[in-house]
């Protein structure tokens, strides 16, 4: 995927494996039809196409699926069946996507923070992509749910950029890493922090199935479905709807267990199989019955 310059030929560990790639499906997919020159005003436009189009979601590990890194694996869902998924799967399938368009573009494992202090020590769970473009390096991510920026963020500190009206801001921590952090209604928030370190696809499928069968992993413990929108960003944790509106406290209403599968094509653009929906459902009773015995 990614490897220090050498004048050995790469091993394929460290490549991105671009041959299959359906690049013609995958714009449809993303409803892209502009330019494919590898520019910072293409990859900005791509990422803005992606996050529109693909949401974020945990749904195969809830009603008992694999999930699964392979390119024809990511294709066949992502853009084929029209699903989402999280930050291993889109990322890596964005990065070969940007790849074969010219794009320098390697991954990165990220520390995710979600509001805590820079200088806690989380382990690498999130896979996310550094992008250079016209003599700049370029955070990418269209792997962090409602939360991520929208565009390329330049990996310089103290910046601070506007993507429409959400902001973020890249700085050092007190660990020495890069720090993402997004401007909420309540100030900054610390999204994660990252380093320069080699991270290729053996680290991406290791936490992989660390996040996706780990029983206090969010990701098997409840539904998670967002959606990282231009104007508006929406995230279902299991039964509880969230709206985000930039500079604004979140509002929140709960889902009916039957209004479930008509949520999630109607603000998700997702449509899942009537044996998916089946699964679904029943889960999500499920998972409304333990927390009232918890409770």
């Amino acid at each position: 995927m990614q490897a220090p310059t050498s004048p050995l030929p790469l091993h394929e560990s460290v490549q991105w494996n671009t041959g299959p790639l359906d690049l013609d499906a995958y714009l449809q997919r993303i409803g892209y039809r502009g330019s494919l020159i590898p520019s910072v005003e293409t990859l900005r436009a791509l990422q803005q196409a992606h996050l529109s189009s693909i949401p974020f979601e945990n749904l195969d590990i809830i009603t008992g699926g694999e999930i699964r890194l392979n390119l024809a694996h990511l294709q066949n869902k992502l853009v084929h069946h029209r699903r989402g998924g999280y930050c291993h799967e889109q990322n890596l399938l964005f990065g070969t996507l940007l790849n074969q368009l010219g794009f320098q573009v390697v991954t990165r494992g990220a520390r995710m923070l979600m509001g805590e202090e820079a200088s806690t020590a989380t382990a690498i769970a999130h896979t996310m992509l550094v992008v250079s473009a016209e003599g700049r390096d370029w955070l990418v991510d269209v792997g962090v749910g409602n939360i991520g920026p929208r565009e390329p963020v330049p990996l310089e500190e103290g910046i601070e950029v506007r993507h429409g009206h959400w902001e973020y801001r890249m700085e050092r921590s007190p660990l020495g890493l890069w720090l993402l952090r997004h401007r909420r209604h309540d100030g900054w928030f610390n999204v994660y922090q990252f380093g320069d370190e080699l991270y290729v696809r053996a680290d991406a499928e290791n936490h992989n199935f660390h996040v996706s069968h780990h029983p206090e992993s969010p990701f098997v413990r409840g539904i998670i479905v967002q959606h990282n929108g231009e104007a508006v960003r929406y995230s279902l944790s299991n039964l509880e709807l969230k709206t985000l509106s930039p500079g604004q406290p979140p509002t929140s209403q709960q889902v009916t267990i039957k209004a479930l599968p008509q949520v999630l094509r109607e603000l998700f653009g997702l449509e899942l199989a009537p044996e998916q929906e089946h699964a679904l459902q029943q889960q999500a009773a499920e998972l409304v019955a333990t927390q009232g015995e918890d409770e």
